[in-house]
């Protein structure tokens, strides 16, 4: 017993000094293949070093860097702190990525633009008041009801929006304007319909907030960080008129049924509850929704 076991542990310590062999050999092998290669790279460096030419043609920088002592002249350093493109003389247009990063922008104030600078916004209260006015809760929905205003301003837009395209951005697309003049020419149809449904009170009211001169007259002098305002405005009492005025015959049903109920002594009973189909009835009859709608279309012309 005392033999094998000191045989098992010669084997033992025999394969542990072959595996140190081993893991010498591997690291002096490792070594050399690290010497030899930046034994290569210094070489490779030098030589490129030593057959740089002599002219300045070929540099990267003109002067040194640190030898400037002014501004001018740390201008003047070509050393890569500056990035200069010069595309068709300095006639370039934007490239692709930039055109699409502007065009998602204005995607996303598109529909406040569409809000506040159209027909939309006088549309949308009228619709509301009639839907009121009925006590119908919320027949026609509310999704219908922006539809419906949606499709009638771009009805009412349609020659806005037309004369936008085929004056500033068609010719823009094509490179035969330039990014101001296209905006000029895009702003002025709009800022024309602007003035038209916009009261001149309401102007003057952010000319003088503003402390900007006006004559009272003239469109040109009016800027459109005053106009939008001022167009708002007017909207919202245009709209708040005509449903006013579409209230009238429907209070007028109410108070009678509301009559009738306290004279046959039904105090109890909601005068809405009855009065709600009379409206629907006279409001059918009358053939309401044309009467609304094409009188509120007519507003804008």
């Amino acid at each position: 017993m005392r033999n094998r076991y000191k045989n098992y542990n010669i084997k033992r310590e025999l394969k542990k000094l072959f595996y140190a062999l081993v893991m010498v050999l591997l690291l002096v092998a490792a070594d050399v293949a690290v010497a030899g290669a930046t034994s290569e790279d210094e070489a490779a460096a030098e030589h490129i070093l030593n057959n740089q030419p002599d002219d300045d043609e070929n540099r990267t920088t003109i002067n040194d860097p640190g030898t400037a002592e002014t501004p001018e002249e740390l201008a003047e350093l070509n050393i890569g702190n500056r990035f200069i493109v010069t595309y068709d003389n300095g006639n370039g247009e934007l490239n692709g990525t930039l055109r699409i990063f502007l065009i998602l922008t204005a995607i996303a104030v598109l529909p406040i633009l569409l809000i506040t600078l159209t027909s939309f916004t006088r549309i949308l209260i009228v619709l509301h008041f009639t839907r009121q006015a009925l006590n119908t809760q919320s027949a026609p929905p509310n999704q219908v009801l922006i539809a419906i205003s949606l499709f009638l301003t771009f009805f009412i837009m349609q020659p806005v929006f037309t004369q936008i395209y085929t004056e500033a951005i068609v010719p823009y697309d094509a490179g035969e304007i330039e990014f101001e003049e296209a905006y000029q020419t895009a702003i002025t149809p709009l800022r024309d319909f602007m003035f038209e449904q916009t009261q001149i009170k309401d102007i003057d009211v952010f000319m003088q907030i503003s402390n900007t001169a006006w004559d009272g007259a003239s469109k040109e002098q009016v800027p459109t960080s005053v106009l939008i305002p001022g167009f708002i405005i007017s909207e919202l009492r245009s709209a708040f008129i005509i449903g006013f005025i579409i209230y009238i015959p429907f209070i007028v049903i109410d108070m009678v049924v509301a009559s009738v109920l306290m004279s046959m002594g039904m105090m109890m009973l909601p005068p809405t509850t009855i009065s709600m189909p009379f409206k629907i009835l006279l409001f059918v009859l009358a053939d309401g929704w044309n009467l609304v709608i094409v009188n509120l279309v007519r507003t804008f012309y």
